[in-house]
């Protein structure tokens, strides 16, 4: 049952008119309060995760839990309706499990905090903030397997619990769960800097609500989100076509060899809603790659994009979230069933932004963006120094942006804006390893009348042995190119060793040897282009030779030829241009680089790994999106190739051999 709601006091708020003015000295001071939250926590946490790249997310919302400011998205209406208890003034929650907050936060190692904020015995507000921990003790340094086949080899997972009861911390289950993980004075810290956090919203809230009185900013907050609905109504008018639209694109494998896993959604406009129904894609893997998909989230995501794409003047809150309805059938990649793995599901959570784009794009083409740097690449470094003290580093690796109708992609950058890169000077001074490279990958971006940014390649030198995990993904496939735009570049990660031998390692793996001297290059891939190459500027591309983003080879994708002093050849340029638009034809719409067969075919050839083999899914999973079982209502029609079909058939078998005599008919 949901939660309860403990007040004092039962008089009701009442909605009143206000002025443009006071509405927008509360927005501005709304928006002031969440990034004073970011300020706290950044001056206060202890891990590089978050005091450096950023990767928290603070939330104000409404007293119905709707956000009015933040980052991503409203995910309270789903911890109320999760959490069987009471809500009560002085209570301040946490939790760690994504099945036991309906998918509010997607892997444990992000710990929510979430705090009522009452004013005179009301509930008048809510203040919410999560951060990536560096550890919550799972199997690996960095609580996150790429091999975990449940979501128990990932850590301790935390209900929903009240971890400040009357405002006193609960301090015997802190340290019960500091005690489970690996750096617990960072946890500690940045469990801390959480709070601290969470008391500056509700301080300025209540400042705010006494400055203009309660009803008054009752008010301002639901006539924001009012706004933000109408705006976004106009916007989905006009964006969104009626007809379906169809798209799909894939995670390249599961770091148990399997793959590519396919991402399928349908978008279409019914009576001034947006539909959004994942029905086709795969079932939930038996390894860690599934994405616990809340159905706000996905909103959240949503409308992020379009508000950048479309019209950045549109504040972003959950205003408009009742003209979206999102279908996600239960037992898929997106909604998988506990207690399936969900470490590595930051591939299909980027994997996401993508198919947003091709379905959005689809209706609007001349807002259509390649596909880019959908993913956040882990990187973790642990082990004992030479002086038998623990060290453990987590960061999160940038790559090519898309390039897009507004101009080139940016290079080396982050799938979330707010995201920065850990300074190498701190990596050099707290960790033992020394930066050999730190540059854009040229030709890595995709050709295209706009570029896709260039991936980033990070040269790690370790000083101390120890052991390395690796999260990547669009090693087989490509980020896909617009509108005549090329694909962007693969990603490749090369370990090189002492004796000056290197190996290739896959995209996602745990438990990497090195040793003192060893160089690990982290190459990420680029941005898909967008528009036709032959038609960029030609100044354009020498510009980007003399940067040394471009080769003078690359720059023949683009019909350019240049001379040896970087200067373009005009007349040699022209005819190469006429002869490639001759040999092209009609460009398309989206270039993949070949379908997954084909990717599959090529794939020792070009990247020295073999291809994944298909993926095998538990039994139970198809029948429930084949037969309709407890998932139909939300039917999906797994549509599968001949190798799947035989790998089905070859388990049925297996299935009827080893059963009872009595029982072989039922199987």
């Amino acid at each position: 049952m949901p939660a309860t709601i403990v007040e004092t006091n039962s008089k009701k708020f009442n909605r009143v008119n206000m002025d443009p003015i006071t509405l927008d000295i509360i927005e501005n001071a709304m928006m002031n309060a969440r990034y004073e939250m970011d300020a706290v926590l950044f001056r206060t946490a202890m891990s590089p995760g978050i005091r450096e790249q950023h990767d928290e997310f603070p939330m104000i919302a409404n007293l119905e839990g709707k956000m009015v400011v933040g980052q991503f998205g409203s995910f309270i209406h789903g911890f109320k309706e999760a959490y069987d208890g009471t809500i009560e003034e002085g209570d301040l929650f946490l939790t760690t499990d994504p099945y036991a907050c309906n998918g509010a936060i997607s892997h444990i190692n992000d710990w929510l905090l979430l705090r009522p904020i009452f004013k005179d015995g009301r509930l008048i507000s809510y203040a919410a903030m999560f951060g990536h921990m560096t550890d919550v003790g799972g199997k690996v340094p960095g609580s996150l397997p790429t091999d975990a086949r449940e979501i128990f080899e990932e850590g301790i997972r935390i209900p929903p619990t009240k971890i400040y009861k009357n405002d006193e911390l609960q301090t015997d289950l802190l340290e019960l769960i500091l005690h489970n993980c690996r750096m617990p004075n960072w946890n500690r810290s940045d469990f801390n800097a959480l709070v601290a956090a969470i008391r500056t919203a509700e301080k300025r809230v209540i400042e705010m609500a006494e400055r203009f009185g309660d009803n008054v900013f009752y008010s301002a907050l639901d006539e924001l989100l009012a706004r933000n609905k109408r705006a976004m109504g106009k916007l989905i008018k006009s964006t969104v076509p009626e007809k379906k639209q169809f798209f799909e694109d894939y995670i390249c494998d599961d770091g148990l060899g399997m793959g590519p896993y396919k991402i399928k959604c349908a978008m279409w406009r019914d009576k001034g809603k947006v539909i959004f129904d994942f029905e086709g894609t795969d079932p939930q893997s038996i390894s860690s790659i599934n994405f616990y998909l809340n159905e706000e989230m996905f909103k959240m995501f949503c409308g992020v994009y379009m508000i950048m794409v479309f019209d950045p003047q549109i504040m972003f809150n959950d205003g408009f979230y009742d003209l979206m309805e999102v279908r996600i059938p239960h037992g898929t990649l997106l909604k998988p069933q506990e207690p399936a793995a969900l470490s590595c599901r930051t591939h299909a959570l980027g994997r996401i932004f993508d198919v947003l784009g091709g379905l959005l794009g689809q209706g609007d083409p001349d807002f259509l963006a390649g596909a880019g740097f959908s993913d956040s690449p882990h990187f973790m470094y642990s082990g004992y120094d030479k002086n038998g003290e623990w060290y453990q580093l987590y960061s999160i690796g940038f790559g090519g942006i898309p390039g897009k109708p507004s101009g080139d992609g940016p290079d080396g950058h982050s799938l979330w804006p707010s995201f920065t890169n850990v300074p190498n000077e701190f990596l050099e001074s707290y960790f033992p390893l020394r930066i050999e490279t730190y540059e854009t990958i040229t030709d890595s971006g995709g050709a295209g009348y706009n570029r896709g940014g260039n991936g980033l390649s990070m040269g790690y030198c370790f000083l101390e042995p120890g052991t390395i995990s690796i999260h990547d993904d669009r090693w087989l496939t490509y980020p896909w190119g617009v509108n005549g735009g090329l694909p962007g570049r693969r990603s490749e990660k090369i370990l090189v060793r002492t004796d000056g031998s290197s190996e290739r390692l896959p995209s996602k793996c745990d438990r990497i040897e090195v040793s003192s001297g060893d160089i690990l290059y982290f190459n990420t891939w680029g941005g898909g282009g967008c528009g036709d190459p032959l038609k960029r500027e030609p100044e354009r591309v020498e510009f980007d030779v003399r940067a040394g983003l471009v080769s003078i080879e690359g720059a023949k994708r683009y019909g350019v030829v240049m001379k040896e002093d970087m200067t373009v050849n005009v007349k040699r340029t022209e005819t190469l241009r006429a002869k490639m638009a001759k040999k092209r034809g009609k460009v398309p719409m989206f270039d993949r680089g070949g379908d997954i067969a084909t990717l599959k075919k090529r794939c020792l050839a070009e990247t020295g790994l073999q291809p994944p083999r298909t993926p095998e899914f538990q039994t139970w999973a198809l029948r429930a999106l084949e037969g309709g079982t407890a998932a139909k209502t939300a039917s999906v029609k797994v549509k599968r190739t001949a190798a799947k079909k035989a790998v089905k058939a070859k388990a049925k078998v297996k299935v009827k051999a080893k059963a009872p005599a009595k029982k072989r008919a039922k199987a």
